[in-house]
């Protein structure tokens, strides 16, 4: 890892993720919702996936090339069990359908539309995290 890089990843990483979803709006007329761009790259038209295709590769990849040119390092999770793991990605799943769109579209898209449903989505999901995190931190303390 390149020295003082830990200090600007989250900034590099969200201005990239500010730029991704400005383009794919400037380019496309699309709001960057992740879960909507995964479920019409799945279930969608057949002319309409390339673009969400190139999307999803771009994520993906773009964390993957960080890795390797050594601008982003991973911290390796342990000691959690995989039917939690499971379980988590299932209520992110189920969440982003209960608020009809995920963090990426009402967090980065939404709220810079100050959309009133977006502002509100964030809200909620920002606490339940903070939450989450307080209870597993307590937990770890007591045990």
């Amino acid at each position: 890892m390149i020295e003082g890089m830990p200090v600007f990843q989250a900034l590099g990483g969200g201005v990239l993720i500010g730029l991704g979803a400005i383009l794919l709006m400037l380019g496309e007329g699309r709001i960057a919702g992740i879960s909507g761009i995964l479920g019409g790259a799945l279930t969608g038209e057949r002319g309409d996936r390339g673009w969400r295709l190139a999307f999803l590769l771009g994520l993906g990849g773009g964390g993957f090339l960080a890795s390797v040119l050594g601008l982003a390092a991973g911290a390796e999770r342990t000691g959690y069990p995989m039917v939690l793991l499971l379980f988590a990605g299932l209520a992110v799943g189920f969440g982003a359908r209960l608020g009809s769109g995920c963090t990426s579209g009402h967090g980065v898209c939404g709220c810079a539309r100050l959309s009133p449903r977006s502002l509100v989505a964030t809200l909620v999901f920002c606490s339940a995290g903070m939450l989450t995190v307080a209870a597993l931190r307590m937990a770890e303390v007591l045990s």
